[in-house]
């Protein structure tokens, strides 16, 4: 793997990892603006509210991010690695998350979102960054420990019990999946001995399954992801109407705009089913290119993270690699869940789906990578005896 990336890196016709981040992404963004715009003009007329209403919030979304990234670009990398801080951000997302069990307001069966009067707050999507801050620092600060007892498995299940547990109260059991597994390949990347590390693995899917069991509505879930068309007025109506949509774009679609499944038989498909509506509308190709730009964002990450840890510098790279799974897990599961290849569950494609608080997050994300990446060769020339 790394004869890979310094071969690929010593091309003169490869970009920089960070140039082909920032292309990639600002590509990303406006063809989802483009299908936003599309898909939800249907449902904002049904909703009583202007036809662009989606697309101009998705656009506000992507400036306050913007903006957002802007400020927190100034903010000195060693901010993120103070432990006081990461235990404050721990100690306030558990707090929001208690706070959105108790008193939000149900929307499709589930407590998800704070209603803040501008807009809603999904703090599910700030615990997945805290968390990678978490992870990150854990593995550094206990690196010897981590790699020669369980008892490090012991101290992580206190950061990361309460969380999961509040997220499976909501219900956002899909969150709760993406946090374990970015929590998980920072484990492994940080070198702990494998049969320490399949001994949590098999505990934490012990409880997934106890979890997924012990709700009534999980077990329907389930149950219908395998046969998509049993109950296509119930369980399976979204999934069902996902699968018609791909299969009516074929290769290279119906399309822009044509769609005939965003015209309410795919409700709200401008959120977690935006995927959908693209293959119908885009095609196979469509969708083709989404994921690639996609990959090109998860890879240009990796390469920073890679980077990184050859410049010693472990709790970065552990922290751009856990922001890169994170994106990536979550991009897998909304394709693969649009596909009919795994269970419905309410997670957005990042930087695509319609979404403030995911778009937020998943933008402070590339901020913190993008500081990394400029802040790191300086880092470097002035510790180069050392970890950082």
């Amino acid at each position: 793997m790394s004869n890979f990336f310094e071969k690929i890196s010593q091309s003169a016709y490869t970009p920089t990892a960070r140039t082909l981040l920032v292309t990639s992404l600002v590509i990303l963004l406006a063809v989802s603006l483009l299908m936003i715009a599309s898909a939800s003009t249907p449902f904002a007329l049904k909703s009583g509210l202007p036809p662009m209403r989606f697309f101009w919030m998705q656009l506000l979304y992507i400036g306050i991010s913007v903006v957002a990234g802007l400020v927190l670009y100034r903010v000195p990398l060693t901010f993120y690695t103070r432990f006081p801080i990461l235990v404050s951000a721990w100690v306030v997302v558990l707090f929001l998350l208690i706070l959105t069990a108790i008193i939000a307001e149900p929307i499709n069966g589930a407590r998800r979102w704070l209603d803040l009067g501008v807009f809603n707050l999904q703090v599910a999507e700030f615990a997945k960054l805290v968390m990678v801050l978490v992870m990150a620092d854990y593995v550094v600060r206990r690196s010897a420990e981590v790699r020669q007892t369980m008892l490090s498995a012991v101290r992580l299940l206190i950061w990361y019990v309460p969380v999961v547990l509040v997220l499976l109260m909501h219900p956002d059991f899909g969150s709760s999946v993406v946090i374990m597994a970015s929590a998980g390949v920072i484990l492994f990347i940080s070198g702990v001995p494998k049969r320490h590390f399949f001994t949590l693995i098999i505990t934490l899917l012990a409880i997934m399954a106890v979890a997924l069991w012990s709700s009534e509505y999980r077990q329907k879930r389930i149950l219908s992801f395998g046969d998509p068309f049993d109950d296509t007025l119930g369980t399976d109506f979204q999934l069902s109407r996902s699968l018609v949509a791909y299969a009516r774009g074929g290769i290279d679609g119906v399309g822009y705009g044509n769609s005939v499944l965003k015209l309410s038989h795919l409700p709200e498909s401008h959120t977690d089913f935006l995927m959908a509506i693209t293959g119908e509308e885009l095609g196979l190709m469509g969708v083709c290119f989404v994921l690639l730009l996609q990959a090109c964002i998860i890879g240009a990450i990796m390469k920073i993270s890679y980077t990184c840890l050859k410049r010693r510098q472990l709790r970065l790279s552990y922290i751009v690699f856990g922001f890169g799974a994170v994106i990536f897990g979550q991009t897998v599961i909304n394709t693969a869940m649009t596909l009919g290849l795994l269970p419905t569950k309410g997670l957005t494609f990042p930087f695509y789906s319609f979404g403030g608080s995911s778009m937020l997050v998943s933008m402070l994300m590339i901020v913190v990578i993008l500081k990394v990446d400029k802040e790191s060769i300086v880092i470097f020339e002035k510790n180069k005896n050392r970890d950082y």
